[in-house]
């Protein structure tokens, strides 16, 4: 009986303390506040997409084997002959209660099993092209930071600037003619090679990283830039800081003031950026699948816009809220971890 109590006991304690945690009752309260946040974004987007002419069934019209009474029996199968809020309500409830989001008209296949398929390739250009471009921007940030006005900071500067005034297709389209020229040194099209299937395990995540060369350096450039540019400016100012000058003037070795004192301070508004760069690259992913045949999400709600498979497109649009506000939660929770000081609370 007395160890009956002590479980109990300490259940509870765990308990209370969990729930008098600040970080837990702060992502509790982003969650419930992102739930409604998807149902304004749903709703919205459902509504926009109505506003285009027409609808799925419009072009088989066109079609002389399609006849009209074949294309009522799918209008009424699609639940296309509703009105557009019996129709979104219909989504809805199947989402919340079901997981379902719909069917394809196009595919003929549940929308959740065509973007699964897909997200896979699609996250892993997002999240190597993230990773290239911290692991690059931030170093040369600094750098040009530290020697400010020199002949290495300027040259970053005509770098950062050059790379901003580029846009990612026009990027992809220079890294194409490249890999013509140099051909067969970087491989175009699709993400592994002919003979993927009879390699070893190791050698199947070098055919992977081999076509993924091309599309994540189209992917990085752009961010590069700007990050590059973030970095520099928020050092600067950082370096300017009387605490800096007071640490310097104690003898702290300059490698200590820059890389413990100032960046300390300095990364949070990268960090911040970061939650924003998440889903900026996801939709930035698809310039590049497009460019370089990558079998990612891209190439899929494309044909779906185009095609107004309204279901396909609606299920991908809250993807995309969905990871901005996932990044950005990310980023509230690695400012706390990086910076003790902040309080959940105000942010």
């Amino acid at each position: 009986m007395t160890s009956t109590k002590v479980s109990v006991t300490a259940a509870w304690d765990w308990l209370n303390g969990l729930i008098n945690n600040e970080t837990f009752v702060y992502v509790v309260k982003r969650v419930l506040q992102a739930l409604l946040t998807l149902l304004l974004a749903s709703f919205l987007c459902f509504f926009i997409i109505q506003l285009a002419p027409g609808d799925y069934l419009s072009t088989l019209k066109a079609n002389p084997k399609i006849s009209p009474e074949r294309i009522e029996e799918l209008r009424v199968q699609f639940g296309l002959d509703l009105p557009w809020l019996e129709q979104y309500r219909r989504w809805l409830v199947q989402v919340v209660t079901q997981g379902n989001f719909g069917q394809s008209f196009v595919y003929q296949r549940s929308v959740a099993s065509l973007l699964w398929e897909r997200v896979p390739a699609t996250l892993l250009l997002a999240i190597s092209s993230l990773i290239v471009t911290w692991a690059i921007a931030i170093p040369l940030g600094i750098l040009a930071a530290v020697k400010q006005n020199r002949l290495i900071d300027r040259i970053l500067q005509v770098i950062s600037y050059a790379g901003q005034g580029f846009p990612s297709f026009i990027t992809a389209l220079l890294l194409l003619i490249l890999a013509q020229n140099v051909s067969p040194l970087f491989p175009v099209g699709d993400m592994t090679s002919i003979n993927h299937a009879d390699l070893s395990p190791f050698g199947k995540i070098l055919d992977i990283g081999w076509h993924m060369i091309l599309p994540t350096i189209a992917l990085s450039i752009t961010s590069f830039a700007g990050l590059q540019r973030i970095t520099r400016g928020e050092l600067l100012d950082v370096l300017r800081q009387d605490y800096i000058q007071t640490a310097r003037a104690k003898g702290l070795p300059e490698n200590r003031v820059i890389y413990v004192h100032a960046l300390r301070n300095a990364i949070n508004p990268l960090i911040t950026l970061l939650g924003f760069e998440l889903a900026s690259l996801l939709s930035g992913a698809f310039i590049a699948e497009f460019f370089f045949n990558w079998p990612g999400l891209g190439r899929l709600i494309l044909q779906a816009v185009t095609a107004q498979d309204i279901y396909l497109v609606m299920a991908s649009l809250i993807m995309g809220a969905v990871m901005l506000i996932v990044g950005n939660l990310l980023a509230d929770l690695l400012l706390k971890v990086v910076d003790p000081r902040i309080r959940l609370e105000n942010s």
